[in-house]
């Protein structure tokens, strides 16, 4: 457990801040999306587990010395601030003043450019799943109707299949809403997936993952799961500090889960652990897709994470029984 020492000290002292600046309402509000951050980025923790055993000690370690400053202050302040920045033409720092003085304005500036974010954090993700489901090495398979069919072995082996069904997928996104940014975005996120793929496999050896490219991708993955809750952060509140220290309190949480996972070899005692979560990307996807033409409550995208990843747990625990 002493990975969570820390997570816990820095969250105490963050509530006693929240508290002195905005009292009992804030300290609620700060523990409200703590928590939304961590239903919704669990599974997020599990790849990350997966991740991070295939890097170096020294790259691991390097995981939360670089990760935590980067998710905290970068994903979950700076980024908005020049995603809000790029898309009204102002510079960074009078959109920082913006979210400062006109939070409204700055909220409605950043919701102009969601449907751009899921595009690109859509795509990213579901390139990740796919690229998990059609992994011939994987030694597991869970719900066989699904992964353990011909019609699946016959595609798999395809070359490139993951690319051909994003290509697809893009292609058929671009003819549903015609908008010429949302296709930059959608195939920006394939080809930066495609990209830290090839680099990797470029620079890994004997099994060892590239610590860079995999410092890269982590954060990369990190960044696509919080652009839904940076989003959805601002209809609990508009100020960017708030926001920033609940979803950042979260985003500990998750690397300290990352680290314990791997410290406990967890998913070699739930074998069914990394298969769950890989399912709950792929709904985060969809939904991030669908989000672009419709409202999807944040309490939905939650539970479909968490019954995702209970469902693999009650599965792996009843198959190491039966063995």
């Amino acid at each position: 457990m002493r990975h969570f020492y820390g997570s816990l000290l820095i969250t105490a002292v963050a509530l006693v801040a929240a508290f002195y600046f905005w009292g009992f309402y804030g300290v609620y509000i700060v523990s409200l999306l703590a928590v939304l951050e961590v239903s919704l980025s669990f599974d997020n923790a599990v790849v990350n587990a997966k991740v991070l055993e295939t890097m170096e000690p020294v790259w691991q370690k390097r995981f939360i010395t670089f990760g935590i400053p980067v998710a905290v202050f970068g994903m979950r302040f700076v980024f908005p601030v020049l995603i809000v920045s790029i898309a009204s033409g102002m510079g960074f720092v009078d959109a920082f003043m913006l979210a400062l003085d006109k939070p409204e304005e700055y909220r409605h500036t950043l919701e102009g450019t969601k449907n751009l974010i899921y595009a690109f954090g859509g795509s990213f993700l579901m390139m990740v799943f796919l690229d998990f489901f059609f992994d011939e090495d994987r030694e597991h398979k869970w719900i066989k109707i699904i992964e353990n069919n011909r019609a699946v072995d016959a595609v798999s082996r395809v070359n490139n299949i993951e690319l051909i069904i994003a290509m697809a997928v893009g292609i058929s996104l671009i003819h549903i809403t015609a908008d010429a940014s949302i296709a930059l975005a959608y195939f920006s996120g394939v080809l930066l997936h495609s990209l830290i793929a090839s680099l990797d496999d470029l620079l890994s050896s004997d099994g060892t993952r590239n610590g860079i490219m995999g410092l890269i991708y982590l954060e990369i993955l990190d960044a696509s799961f919080s652009f839904d809750g940076v989003i959805g952060a601002f209809a609990l509140s508009s100020d960017i500090f708030v926001i920033m220290i609940g979803l950042g309190i979260g985003a500990l949480f998750v690397r300290s889960l990352t680290l314990y996972f791997v410290e406990r070899k967890i998913l070699s005692q739930f074998r069914y652990l990394e298969h769950g979560a890989h399912y709950a990307i792929a709904a985060l996807a969809v939904i991030m897709f669908l989000k672009m033409f419709m409202e999807i409550n944040e309490v939905i995208v939650g539970t479909i994470g968490i019954a995702f990843i209970g469902a693999s747990l009650y599965h792996s625990i009843r198959a190491e029984k039966a063995e």
